[in-house]
């Protein structure tokens, strides 16, 4: 009896080892698609790449090369893809300014004097520019659940925790 024990237990030894061998290693290196997933960091700006801080407040000129108004805004998709310029037109110093979104391929970039690295031309005119319809920011609304509303960006880090 204690034979039959002691083979049936080493069986079970051998086979639970011959398991454990052919079941995958989890800390295995994650594959390429994975690792597609994780941040990918970029370490210079090409030529052909623009920045949204030289893009805002850059100057829109129309068809006769006079300035109609300049960039307030980014209108962006939460993948990242630029949806409109909002442009500023009319108005003094910001007072009076209406806001018209329009798609990037609306413009086209040229190159200005030595204090500006570039222009925005459209082909509008301030007249049709300040016609177009207005854009309208989305606000958030407040909740009356008690619970703070939902933030569509990162939120601000003190300026102690920098």
């Amino acid at each position: 009896m204690l034979k039959k024990l002691m083979i049936t237990t080493a069986s079970l030894a051998l086979l639970t080892s011959a398991t454990i061998a052919q079941t995958p290693d989890q800390t295995q290196p994650a594959p390429p698609a994975a690792a597609a997933a994780k941040g990918q960091v970029i370490t210079e700006q090409k030529p052909d790449q623009l920045l949204a801080s030289k893009l805002k407040g850059t100057n829109v000129i129309g068809t006769n090369d006079e300035k109609i108004g300049d960039v307030s805004d980014i209108l962006f998709e939460k993948d990242g893809k630029i949806l409109a310029y909002v442009v500023g037109v009319g108005g003094f110093l910001g007072i009076g300014t209406k806001d018209v979104a329009l798609s990037p391929a609306s413009f086209q970039i040229v190159p200005a004097n030595d204090r500006e690295s570039m222009k925005l031309k459209l082909s509008m005119t301030k007249d049709e520019l300040k016609s177009a319809a207005d854009f309208k920011a989305h606000k958030e609304t407040t909740s009356t659940t008690g619970q703070a509303p939902s933030r569509d960006r990162a939120p601000m880090t003190p300026p102690s925790q920098r």
